[in-house]
């Protein structure tokens, strides 16, 4: 047994435990293989049975070479947006219930869904009201104390992380909401409401909602001005007035009701309107014959309304007065008609839209001398046609039956020219001067008056028809009655 005692005391030769020492941490697992090398009887076995199975474990320290993970770089992976409109929906004694739109960017891994987060009012510490992500973007966070208070947040999550916080900007009073805020906006009110400057500006627009809402307004996200514009609430409207617009009151308005984080909202659009200024450099462009052509550039100013069209007026230096030469004119030219010789004009142009003519009009510089056209007359002319043509009775005599002593009338028509020469026969005997015979001629009718006749003045009758052409003649027969 002496020579095992030697033993021990060669245990301070092995180096290496010594140089371990720097690494305190496994001291008693390095020195434990060591004394297994050099006298495994010495040491105890329950000792000895890890040493020699963490001798072979020491290597596998290689398992560390989980280093090269970093290679993934997570964290600059994109996180997702914050959720979109989050909103209450509605509020009762005990619960409250959200609804948001999902986020616009859910980032390249994809979204596992939302966490709902809650804290009450005066507390900085925030909770979450679910235990797991879900997808729906509508939530109920039930077992609320009535009468609280609490602030509401909303997290978009991915594999990257959580995105920002969407967060109501009021907190939520715990409540039963009787009758959740709605703005009935009136139809005139549904479109833009056009005020003349200087005239009242009154809209009266019915809310409901229980218990009483708070009624806010605001332009361009701030505050009104209290100094023009006066705003009267009660329980079931409000009344916007202004007393005297003005053009700065056009704008858009933005009316909002809320009762414990639950709002609606609505938009009013009011266009306050004046005469526009007047055109610009109106000028002469050309002047022919009856005719002017103008040219001119809109007004600077219109007036906060859309230009409807131009009215054109002339004025002539005898008169003095000014007339409508155009209305409506929806360009900026035109050419002016039907103008007076001799007659020297100056017009005008004003501009017009939905409040009126404007005020001053834009007069051309110049004038308009509408000259005599000297013109030497020119009769036309008529040729020639030959009138000449021989007689042509066109109306014959007709047979006649009388009684005697009763005056009869025998009567024809004729046509020629030059004017055929007319004679009157008896039995083929012209008859002459005879107190008898009546002749006559007009526009071509021949009559033969017989006064008085007597058995004796009966026979054939003939009327003959002549000139440089020609002649005509035509007969009949004439029938007196009575004794001899």
């Amino acid at each position: 047994k002496k020579e095992p005692v030697p033993t021990p005391k060669e245990e301070p030769a092995p180096a290496p435990s010594a140089e371990e020492p720097p690494a305190p941490e496994h001291p008693p697992s390095m020195e434990q293989p060591t004394a297994a090398a050099d006298e495994p009887a010495p040491i105890p076995v329950a000792e000895m049975t890890p040493a020699p199975e963490e001798g072979p474990l020491a290597p596998p320290a290689e398992p560390q070479a989980p280093a090269p993970e970093p290679k993934p770089e997570k964290p600059k992976a994109e996180l997702p947006s914050s959720p979109l409109s989050l909103a209450v929906e509605e509020v009762s004694e005990n619960s409250v219930t959200l609804t948001w739109k999902a986020p616009a960017q859910t980032g390249h891994s994809g979204l596992d869904g939302y966490v709902v987060e809650i804290c009450k009012d005066g507390s900085t510490d925030w909770t979450a009201a679910n235990k797991e992500p879900f997808l729906s973007t509508r939530y109920t966070i039930q077992d609320l104390g009535s009468g609280d208070k609490i602030h509401v947040q909303v997290k978009a999550v991915s594999a990257s992380g959580a995105s920002v916080p969407a967060t109501l900007e009021q907190p939520v009073l715990i409540r039963e909401i009787l009758q959740l805020p709605r703005i009935r906006v009136p139809r005139y009110l549904r479109q833009t409401y056009v005020r003349r400057a200087g005239d009242a500006v009154n809209m009266m627009i019915p809310f409901q909602g229980k218990p009483q809402p708070e009624v806010i307004w605001t332009k361009g996200d701030q505050p009104l001005d209290t100094s023009r514009i006066n705003i009267h609430n009660t329980q079931k409207d409000t009344i916007f007035y202004i007393r005297e617009a003005q053009r700065s009151d056009s704008g858009k308005y933005e009316l909002a009701v809320r009762i414990n984080g639950a709002e609606d909202k609505a938009t009013l659009d009011i266009q306050v309107i004046e005469p526009p200024g007047p055109p610009g450099n109106l000028k002469l462009v050309d002047v022919w014959g009856f005719n002017v052509a103008l040219e001119w550039t809109p007004p600077v100013d219109n007036g906060n309304s859309e230009i409807k069209g131009y009215v054109v007026q002339k004025s002539d230096k005898k008169s003095g007065k000014w007339f409508t030469a155009l209305e409506r004119c929806t360009r900026t030219s035109c050419t002016i008609s039907d103008l007076i010789i001799g007659n020297t004009y100056s017009f005008r142009v004003f501009a017009e839209n939905a409040c009126g003519l404007s005020e001053k009009a834009a007069v051309a510089s110049g004038v308009a001398h509408i000259k005599k056209t000297k013109t030497a007359y020119q009769p036309e002319k008529i040729p020639q046609r030959d009138m000449m043509e021989p007689p042509k009775f066109t109306q014959p005599l007709t047979d006649r039956t009388t009684t005697r002593g009763y005056s009869t009338h025998l009567f024809c028509c004729v046509r020629g020219f030059p004017q055929p020469k007319i004679i009157w026969m008896k039995n083929q005997m012209e008859i002459r001067e005879d107190p008898k015979y009546i002749a006559m001629i007009e526009q071509g009718v021949c009559s033969l008056e017989i006064r008085k006749p007597s058995p004796f003045d009966g026979g054939i009758y003939t009327c003959k028809a002549v000139n440089p052409l020609g002649e005509a003649s035509v007969d009949c027969k004439l029938d007196v009655k009575g004794k001899i």
